[in-house]
Parts: structure tokens; sequence; C-alpha cells
């Protein structure tokens, strides 16, 4: 059983030394551990002082790509390395690593394929009341369109196993957190959560610039995913405000028109503006049912690269 760490960092020359250091040396059920630096362009010493420091291996991407692009270069690369079980981790120390034989415990019972490091939100004293709220209703958000109980969904503190990384290909650019749990729930997947602990921080986030940039950016990902996996119903919801009010006033009209009210003529404008928002209601809803018929397409695309990534992986084994 092999087990690769890998971390994602972006001039993290400071940090790095003391995160490797907490990593585990041996933990029961595994043979081997390895651990993996995604260098995501950074323009410092990282990749230098990982190597000096006996990082198994080191990829470094040209240029800043963004902390969900070096996730999947990682996850691909440990997927290569053959890998049966990942775990993924920050460079700011942020994670004790003697959680990890905690995470890995329910992967190798076989019991899931996915687990997430719970950081217990509301007793981190560096966190304030605002953002432990908005934390809460993300995670409500995010249960509710992954289908899953996850109480920490972007803590980046997780296991992997091989399956579970076979299926994950990430589309947003800001972070992989929750998009990976989304994709785990729609795809069946096993999760469950490990309660750990955090590390003082060592230096302020770079993903999250402020409380309004990461409320934006967190938001805009759960209802840009929702709509991509859940798109006839994102369009009802959108065509039922429209087709309500078109209702109402076509009621309106023929409730005057029957009671033989004189002067119906003047709620003619309420038939006409009412069979507008009916047909507009209408469009978004067949809007709806052609995204749905491009999700199912998308489906069978994901199932096929799934079976593709099995394919060229079990080709370079028996090489």
């Amino acid at each position: 059983m092999k087990l690769i760490i890998q971390i994602p960092c972006y001039n993290e020359a400071e940090t790095l030394p003391q995160a490797l250091a907490e990593l585990p040396d041996a933990i029961p059920g595994i043979d081997c551990i390895e651990t993996l630096i995604i260098d995501d362009g950074s323009d410092d010493s990282t990749a230098d002082i990982a190597r000096q420091l006996g990082v198994t291996h080191i990829i470094r991407h040209p240029r800043n790509l963004g902390l969900a692009q070096a996730f999947q270069t990682g996850l691909d690369a440990c997927l290569r390395l053959g890998a049966d079980i990942i775990v993924n981790t920050d460079a700011d120390n942020q994670y004790p690593g003697r959680y990890i034989p905690d995470l890995v415990a329910p992967l190798l019972d076989g019991r899931v394929d996915m687990v997430v490091g719970d950081r217990q939100v509301q007793t981190i004293t560096h966190f304030s009341p605002m953002k432990k709220r908005f934390l809460a209703l993300g995670t409500w958000m995010v249960r509710n369109v992954s289908g899953v109980d996850v109480t920490d969904p972007v803590s980046g503190f997780r296991a992997y196993s091989r399956e579970a990384a076979l299926r994950f290909t990430i589309l947003t650019r800001y972070s992989y957190t929750l998009e990976t749990i989304i994709q785990a729930g729609k795809s069946g997947l096993g999760i469950v959560s490990v309660p750990v602990t955090t590390n003082a921080p060592t230096r302020p986030s770079r993903l999250q610039r402020s409380m309004w940039h990461f409320i934006k950016a967190q938001a805009g990902t759960i209802l840009r995913l929702y709509a991509f996996y859940e798109p006839l119903r994102t369009f009802s919801y959108i065509a039922v405000p429209f087709l309500l009010a078109g209702v109402v006033l076509w009621i309106r009209f023929f409730a005057n028109y029957l009671s033989g009210e004189s002067g119906v003529g003047r709620f003619v404008q309420s038939l006409t503006l009412g069979t507008g928002l009916l047909l507009v209601g209408t469009l978004i809803i067949l809007f709806g049912i052609q995204a749905d018929i491009s999700g199912k397409h998308r489906q069978l695309t994901q199932e096929m690269l799934y079976r593709l990534k099995k394919m060229e992986l079990a080709d370079g084994d028996r090489e």
C-alpha cells in the first residue's frame, strides 16, 4: 500500500521545512510513504528547499496557475506514481502532520473513498465570529448541493483513495475544496469527516485576501457548480417568478372579465404583460431542459475520461 503526501506550494520556502518535519515516517497498514511538492510558479527557493529536505518528487509550474490547478497536477502525478492513497495538506503548516494516520485509517478499512479533516471551526480562536457564521452557511449550502454531510467543506487537509482521485477533474480556478466534495457526492463516493486541530497561523492567507473576497469567491463557486451539476433545477428556480407573475396577471384579467366589471379593457395590459412573462418563463424552462441534456453528455464524457485514465495507468504499470 503506497501513500503519497502532496503539498501545493507558492513561495513557501520559510514554512515548508516545518510542514515537512511534522509528516509521519511510518503508518500501520502503509508499506511506502512518499512526498510530492507542486511548486506553483514560486519565485523564491521553495523547490531548492524541498530538494534539500529530501522530498521524493518535485513538480514545477513555469508560472503561477492557482491552487486548483496545482492540486489537479498533484493528483495526476500521484496516480502516475502508483499511489493507492493520496493525502493533501498545506505548506504553511496549518495542519499538523500527526493527524495523517487518522485521515488514512477509514481508507485503509475500505469504508470510504474520501476523508476530510474537520478543523472544528467553532473552536478556532483566530477566526472571527462573522467568518464562523459564513462558514456555517457555506457548509449548509455545500451539503444541499452535494448531498453529502461534510462538516468542514473548505478544509484542504484530506485523504483520497485511488478510485476517488481517478474520478476528479477540477474545472474551477479558485479552489478545489468545494468542487471535489460536490463531484464526489454526484459520483456516489463515500465521504467521512475526521476531527483535527490546526496550528497557529504562520502568515496571512493568500487564497483569502479579505472576508468579502472569500465570501464572493466561495459563493460564486457554489452557485456555478450547482448550475453545472443541476441545470434543470437551476433554470426552473429562475423561471418560477416569471411564471407565477404571469399567472397572477392572467387571473387578474379573467377575474375582472368574468365578473362583468365595466371598463374591463383597462385590464388588457395585464393579459399582455402576463402572456409575455409566461413566455419568458417557458423559454427559461426550455433552456434548462437543453442544459440538462448537455449535462447528461457531460456525465458520459466524465465516465469516458475516468475509464481512459484507468486504461492509461494500467498500461503504464505493465510497461
